[in-house]
């Protein structure tokens, strides 16, 4: 009988795109159905009613049924290098890891046409795909020089098996999960009106209900070619997820309209700043996926903002000003003109000269604008420009004693690299009749302020000082402790940056105020990494009780099975069976004599006997095996671990919110509200195949959530530290 392909049947939110155009190119002409749940495995149905499960098994059943020529190799050595490569080929749909694997294949491909012998296998056409779905962000590498050997590969995949190829491109990455072609767009056309590339370089479908993307928003008077930006933060800290909503902003606004960002340091004040942060904040860019044309400096136009400042005191456009700090404030809160606006030219010139040498009488001075000390906006009551400043800069050394303030260097140094649109928070609204008035009196060109909401979060402390103040006095270990709402600590915690892109993009440039929840961005992020983070088993240590199953094997043996049951490309795990397993206090307890339970990954089990101490606490349990019975029965499922002695040590680490205020009022001292217990550490044991975790990898241990792994196996003494990733479900306190 010739068992035929009747369906291929997929998730629409994750097509398959290399079983699909294997089966294109193999001649095959399964009808399609995209009805399955978001985490199904693609599956073909049979002509006799079988079916078979999983992408690559899919792909592999392709490659020894078509008649194309050595499509699954053309010998068991071949067949198994494509093995191999199918194994590999889901970095290409990781993110953080798509660049890695980009290099990985390019040097692969160095002296190779095809990637296994001498003509088109499934292994192409699962690299074909990887690529091909990842987008824009292929496309622009494709086009670079970067990636030459892979550019050739894939041009020439394309080339010879272009119709097929195009074909399933224009009909699931189009519209990817709608399972329809896409609308075709003028090349000219420059927004993306269908998805959005997150910062991975993955798509994200943003559509609801047949709308546009949230996030799609109209830049004014922006000019496809022409749109130039800057992310400038201040290197006085770590990127946190305040700053990821600016940098993001720019990110998608550059790809909108096919233009620029310039990473500029705005480092003009070296009591607060250093290389660290500088190098680090570099390091937090390039993790959000934001592609910088260049990295520039304020401090590179101190010498030009210097002449400018002299310039406007000799044009009677500012004045130096000796009046004590607090006196000034109010001064200029009640509207009150200082003593020092009507000095004469000369005598502005002449402290400015002692301010340029720091002398004592320097340091008692700053410079002013002349602007209006009566207007209503107070920002515009004569705004400091520059001030003294002894301190040794962290790029140039001693050589200034004075620096410019932001409010005055930034309007300059955007004309003077041809910013076109400066986003800003819209905490700043106030200054931007400054900003504009900065630039009038400058005579620089006039650049476009583009304001959205700042981004805030409950329980978090966002203000640079105020996490400085964590470091310093130790409460946290250091800028990317997993408590720390810095892209170091988030990431480290277990953060996808995929999740933190859909979250912020899902926000758009809105300006209105926002405070926005921890559990939304943690739901997020479960949707990304539970289809595809392995699974294993761990025993909470204290008070951990032995379940004998008296009819249990005499003798261990291991079964290997998957890592995860519905994507094969986490691997496989070693299990062992013994007649002795480890279980969880709470599970034991909450056991009755006669229960039938289910012992996850093995079967049914019933519970003979429970054992306590004189207290209550129960000691040990005792049971016979059941596998012929249903779990759909059991109350109980049971995670549990094998008595042996190559079990790991764990340490698993929750966390909690550094205060235990939603949001601080205005001029509330945040150490009032410092919460007591951040951290708790719960030792436990883990199954032997987690000594093969690697530091970064998220894994979901059943029944107890997922994980990140932060220290991964050294030796028997030291145990791996887990970081519990929240999972959506609203924080519960740690005390």
């Amino acid at each position: 009988m010739d068992i035929k392909i009747k369906t291929l049947s997929f998730s629409a939110a994750a097509p398959p795109l290399a079983v699909i155009a294997a089966s294109k190119l193999a001649g095959f002409s399964p009808s399609i159905d995209t009805s399955l749940p978001p985490d199904s495995a693609p599956t073909f149905l049979f002509s006799d009613g079988s079916k078979l499960p999983g992408a690559f098994v899919l792909l592999r059943h392709i490659g020894r049924t078509a008649t194309l020529p050595n499509f699954y190799g053309q010998n068991a050595f071949q067949a198994s290098q494509i093995d191999v490569l199918l194994e590999y080929a889901p970095v290409l749909s990781s993110g953080p890891a798509f660049e890695n694997g980009c290099k990985y294949i390019d040097d692969y491909l160095e002296k190779r046409t095809f990637l296994v012998g001498y003509s088109l296998s499934i292994a192409d056409l699962a690299i074909w795909a990887g690529l091909a779905g990842a987008g824009k962000r292929w496309e622009s590498l494709r086009k670079s020089k970067k990636y030459q050997n892979l550019a050739r590969w894939y041009n020439s995949i394309v080339a010879e098996h272009g119709t097929a190829l195009n074909e399933v491109t224009a009909t699931y990455i189009g519209k990817k999960g709608v399972g329809e072609p896409s609308a075709t767009k003028p090349k000219d056309q420059p927004v993306v009106k269908d998805k959005v590339k997150n910062v991975n370089g993955d798509v994200s479908d943003n559509i609801k209900g047949g709308g546009k993307p949230s996030a799609e928003i109209d830049l004014p008077a922006a000019e496809v070619g022409k749109v130039r930006l800057r992310f400038a933060p201040e290197p006085s800290g770590y990127l946190h997820i305040g700053h990821s909503k600016a940098a993001l902003l720019n990110k998608y606004f550059a790809e909108r309209y096919q233009g620029q960002v310039i990473l500029r340091f705005d480092d003009t004040n070296p009591a607060k700043e250093s290389n660290e942060f500088v190098d680090n904040l570099i390091k937090d860019v390039e993790t959000l996926g934001v592609k910088y044309e260049r990295i520039t400096y304020t401090s590179d136009y101190f010498p030009e903002l210097m002449e400018l400042a002299e310039k406007l005191i000799s044009k009677g456009r500012a004045y130096v000003d000796d009046t004590p700090r607090e006196q000034m404030q109010k001064e200029r809160m009640d509207g009150i003109e200082s003593q020092c606006r009507n000095h004469s030219v000369e005598e502005n010139l002449k402290l400015w000269k002692e301010m340029i040498a720091g002398s004592e009488r320097g340091l008692q001075c700053c410079v002013r604008g002349k602007l209006d000390m009566q207007d209503p906006n107070k920002s515009l009551r004569d705004p400091v420009y520059y001030r003294c400043n002894p301190m040794p800069h962290h790029r140039i050394g001693s050589k200034y004693k004075v620096y410019p303030t932001y409010d005055f260097a930034c309007p300059f140094v955007d004309a003077h690299e041809g910013i076109t649109h400066a986003l800003r928070s819209s905490e700043y609204h106030d200054r931007n009749a400054q900003y504009y008035r900065i630039q009038a009196d400058m005579g620089v060109t006039r650049v476009l302020i583009y304001e959205f909401s700042r981004l805030n979060m409950v329980y978090t402390l966002l203000s640079k000082r105020k996490l400085l103040w964590f470091v310093q006095n130790e409460k946290v270990e250091s800028w990317d402790d997993p408590r720390f709402p810095t892209v170091q600590g988030i990431v480290r915690r277990g953060l996808k940056i995929e999740a933190l892109i859909q979250f912020i993009v899902e926000q758009g440039a809105s300006k209105n105020l926002n405070l926005m929840e921890w559990d939304k961005l943690w739901t997020i992020n479960k949707k990304i990494i539970d289809p595809v983070c392995p699974r294993h088993t761990a025993v909470i240590a204290d008070r951990r009780v032995l379940l004998t199953l008296t009819d249990g094997p005499e003798k261990s043996f291991v079964r290997i099975i998957p890592r995860h049951k519905k994507y094969e490309a986490a691997g496989n795990k070693a299990t062992t069976y013994t007649k002795r397993i480890w279980i969880d206090y709470a599970d034991a307890e909450s056991v009755s004599a006669g229960e039938e339970v289910t012992l996850m990954d093995w079967g049914n089990a019933v519970v003979k006997e429970v054992e306590k101490d004189q207290d209550g606490n129960v000691t040990g349990l005792s049971g016979v095996l059941h596998l012929e019975g249903s779990v759909k029965t059991t109350k109980l499922k049971l995670t549990w671990l094998p008595e042996l002695d190559e079990l790991v040590s764990l340490t698993l680490m929750e966390f909690d919110y550094l205060i235990t205020k939603k949001k601080l009022e205005e001029g509330e001292d945040f150490t009032d509200v410092l919460n007591p217990c951040t951290k708790k550490e719960t030792l436990a044991y883990g199954d032997s195949n987690m000594r093969n975790l690697k530091r970064g990898e998220v894994l979901q241990l059943e029944r107890k959530g997922y994980f990140r792994c932060d220290v991964p196996f050294v030796r028997p003494s030291k145990p791996i530290v887990l970081f519990a990733i929240p999972d959506g479900r609203q924080q519960t306190s740690l005390k």
